[in-house]
């Protein structure tokens, strides 16, 4: 006979209570402005437009909002931790941009269906525990014939790859799905296909740019939440492990020579149009 054993229930809300507490770690803010040219190149992937309206899911501090906003579109920026969205709104006010701000949850985003024009979300949305529901909370708001941009980091990239590093030393929930995963093509797919008109999807290049790999192991460690939790989480001798593995994937990745570091990282740009 047979027995039939079933798998525990994933507890999502306790897994993104444990995310929102390691994103509002560090200062993610420090990490994120050097993004902001993703943001740029999504708004311009998602043909933003003046007066549209715009909603930057898991939105960080506001890069793709702010690239929205400067396109003359209405913007709402939402994020799960406040920390953020005072950073983004802070942006904002000193650019004189017109962006409204909002706590929410990228599982269960507080607005009616078919709100939205566009629906961004640059390195964001793909971090929500439940892809499923995050990806039906975007469509949901968003309009028919609207467009839903992303940019996610892909597996076989350096972010990519730096998670699977730190997943080596610090492993992560049990059976929850990779945050990689919405860097792939099948993915998207499965996650976008069933209410798409059409999915264009575009690998991309981003450069993270410091003075050496030691430099990027010191910001990361101090404000990246993930990699500031990771290195909290262990002894001294785990640390010095992970650290060394980062250094090492920095030093293979590096296009600069001995003198700076230069690392591409890949990511898949995806735009998904609504039927």
């Amino acid at each position: 006979m047979n027995t039939v054993i079933d798998k525990p229930a994933i507890d999502f809300t306790a897994i993104k209570q444990r995310q929102q507490a390691t994103w509002a770690s560090g200062d993610y803010a420090a990490v994120g402005t050097t993004l902001q040219i993703v943001g740029e190149t999504l708004a311009e992937a998602a043909d933003v437009r003046a007066g549209q309206a715009v909603l930057d899911v898991a939105a960080g501090n506001g890069n793709a909002s702010l690239a929205a906003a400067r396109r003359y579109a209405k913007v709402t920026s939402t994020d799960y931790v406040q920390a953020l969205l005072d950073k983004g709104r802070a942006r904002a006010e000193a650019e004189h941009l017109p962006v409204q701000f909002q706590l929410a949850d990228a599982e269960a985003l507080p607005f009616a269906n078919a709100s939205f024009d566009a629906v961004l979300s640059t390195f964001g949305v793909m971090f929500t525990p439940d892809h499923h529901r995050s990806a039906s909370e975007m469509l949901r708001v968003l309009r028919p014939g609207g467009r839903i941009a992303l940019a996610n980091w892909t597996p076989a990239g350096f972010i990519g790859r730096l998670f699977k590093v730190i997943g080596a030393h610090v492993p992560p929930p049990a059976g929850v799905q990779s945050p990689a995963l919405w860097g792939t093509e099948p993915h998207i797919v499965e996650l976008f296909g069933t209410q798409a008109a059409q999915i264009e999807c575009q690998r991309r290049h981003f450069n993270f740019r410091y003075h050496s790999a030691s430099h990027f192991v010191s910001v990361f460690r101090e404000f990246y939440g993930p990699t500031h939790k990771a290195f909290a989480a262990l002894d001294a001798a785990g640390a010095q492990s992970l650290e060394r593995a980062i250094t090492a994937l920095l030093d293979e990745l590096n296009v600069a020579g001995p003198d700076s570091l230069v690392v591409p990282s890949e990511y898949l740009e995806i735009v998904v149009t609504k039927h």
